[in-house]
């Protein structure tokens, strides 16, 4: 597995980097992955390099699945890198962390694109970590991110096509679901005025793709396309985007593959309008309702 731990808070080791795109496969990308709330490099109880972030989790908790192995980054075939950064507090002082660390993550994008311009470099951020991915791109030359593949975002609609507007190099994916609906609520009731989240889709734009994973319409177009994704089981779930058996055959396809998973075809097969509601007539009452005296 070639995979490369980084955190925000420290400066980048430059050989570490290039020793890893060495071995590399010519056209193999580099995929740097970010956490969302509550992780933390620094406090090895919420360290996302023992969890998420790691090629072996610990079992100390159900959601800890290792992203790089489950997104192929193995070998030559690509190289991981997992970014940390300090994600812990309440969510006010994460999401004033954020911006530090999205600054921190545009010097890394910048270096990782200057030694290998060639290779395709994808980023792939869940809840805060989306966040933190979206307010890295302002800062870089278009075209440094081919594709954005945001989990659960918690981020605003309004934000999101205001940076991506400026950015039509960088193709995005959100994977949305309702099991995430109480998440987008209590984001909102935490940063009011900042209007819908992309939980409620993302701004229309050519080089955005709203995946609805909870629509049967969408799991069955996927299906149609060779990914077989489970429906949620729970209806309250902020880690159903990368808990899901089957998600991650289409994660690897989008990372990987790229020119087979076009967001032209995705869009045309998967996000169809969603048919308007037929109003069923009411049964008759099984008695004569009492009008009030």
């Amino acid at each position: 597995m070639a995979l490369l731990p980084v955190n925000a808070d420290d400066p980048i080791d430059e050989g570490a980097l290039d020793a890893t795109l060495a071995g590399l496969a010519p056209g193999a990308p580099v995929v740097v992955m970010l956490h969302g709330f509550k992780f933390n490099p620094a406090d090895p109880r919420r360290d996302p390099h023992r969890h998420i972030l790691a090629l072996e989790p610990t079992r100390e908790c159900w959601k800890a699945v290792s992203w790089p192995r489950h997104l192929g980054l193995a070998g030559e075939r690509g190289l991981g890198v997992a970014f940390g950064w300090p994600a812990s507090g309440t969510i006010w002082e994460a999401w004033a962390a954020s911006f530090g660390a999205a600054r921190s993550l545009t010097r890394l994008l910048t270096v990782v694109k200057a030694k290998t311009p060639d290779r395709p470099l994808h980023v792939v951020g869940h809840s805060l970590g989306a966040h933190v991915a979206l307010h890295a791109l302002p800062a870089l030359s278009p075209g440094t991110v081919d594709r954005l593949l945001l989990i659960s975002a918690a981020a605003f609609r309004a934000e999101a096509a205001q940076i991506i507007a400026d950015r039509p190099g960088t193709e995005v994916v959100n994977v949305t679901g309702r099991e995430n609906a109480l998440f987008d609520l209590l984001l909102r009731a935490a940063l009011p005025h900042r209007g819908p989240t992309l939980g409620r889709g993302g701004p229309d734009l050519p080089n955005w793709l709203d995946l609805p994973l909870d629509r049967a319409e969408s799991l069955a177009a996927l299906h149609r396309l060779g990914y077989r994704i489970r429906p949620p089981k729970v209806p309250v779930c902020h880690w159903s985007g990368y808990l899901r058996p089957g998600i991650w055959s289409l994660y690897r396809a989008l990372l990987h593959r790229p020119a087979a998973t076009p967001l032209p075809l995705l869009r045309a097969t998967v996000t169809r309008p969603a048919r308007p509601r037929r109003r069923l007539p009411l049964p008759p009452l099984p008695f004569r309702p009492q009008t009030p005296s």
